[in-house]
C-alpha cells in the first residue's frame, strides 16, 4: 500500500536526517497527529434549555440598561446642582484613565457630566459621561472625582463658617454699639 492509498490515521510522513560522521542518510518516520475529537453533542431539550437562558438573560440586560439610564440621568442632575455653586469643573487624574485614551496631559469634568481631555499634542476632545457607551469611563472617572468634590464641599463648609464666625462677632458688637447709641440718642 503506497502513502497515497493509505487512510490519513496511517499515513506517516518521512523526513530525511543526515549523519555528518557516517554521511548516511536514515529515513525516520515522523509523528502522526491523531484526529482532534468531535465535541459531544448537546440534545435538543439541552439546547433548548440553553436558548431559554439567553432569552433571560437578555430580558433581564434590557431591564437593567433601562433602571441604570435612569439612575444616571438622576446623577447627573443631583452633580449637577451639588457642583455648579462650587466650580466649574473638577481635575481628573490623568492617571486612572484608560491606557487605550493615549497620551492624556489633562482632564476636567463640568457639572453637567462632559469630560474635557486633553492630550499631548494639543489636541482636545470632549465626552460625554452620560451617554450608554461611556458607562464603564463615568464609573471611573467618578471614583476618581467623588473624594475631590468631597474636598470642595468641605471647604465652602469652612469658608461660610468662617463667614459666619466672622459676621456673628461683628454683629454683636455691633448691636451693643447700636443699643449704647439709642440709648444716648433717646435721651
Amino acid at each position: 500500500m503506497s502513502q497515497e492509498t493509505r487512510p490519513p490515521q496511517e499515513v506517516m510522513q518521512s523526513h530525511i536526517e543526515v549523519k555528518p560522521e557516517t554521511a548516511k542518510v536514515e529515513q525516520k518516520p515522523a509523528k502522526v497527529m491523531p484526529k482532534p475529537a468531535k465535541p459531544p453533542q448537546i440534545s435538543l431539550e439541552e439546547l433548548i434549555g440553553t436558548l431559554k437562558r439567553v432569552q433571560d438573560d437578555i430580558g433581564q440586560i434590557c431591564e437593567l440598561t433601562s433602571e441604570e439610564k435612569g439612575l444616571v440621568t438622576a446623577f447627573f442632575e443631583s452633580f449637577f446642582s451639588l457642583m455648579q455653586p462650587l466650580t466649574t469643573t473638577i481635575p481628573v487624574s490623568t492617571a486612572v484613565l484608560p491606557e487605550e485614551m493615549g497620551e492624556v496631559v489633562q482632564a476636567n469634568v463640568d457639572p453637567t457630566g462632559h469630560l474635557m481631555i486633553r492630550f499631548r499634542n494639543d489636541t482636545t476632545e470632549l465626552r460625554d459621561l452620560r451617554k450608554e457607551s461611556e458607562r464603564d469611563l463615568m464609573i471611573i472617572v467618578m471614583k476618581d472625582v467623588m473624594p475631590k468634590f468631597n474636598q470642595l464641599t468641605d471647604a465652602y463648609r469652612r469658608k461660610i463658617e468662617k463667614r459666619m464666625k466672622f459676621l456673628s462677632s461683628v454683629t454683636k458688637e455691633v448691636q451693643k454699639i447700636s443699643k449704647a447709641f439709642s440709648t444716648v440718642t433717646s435721651q
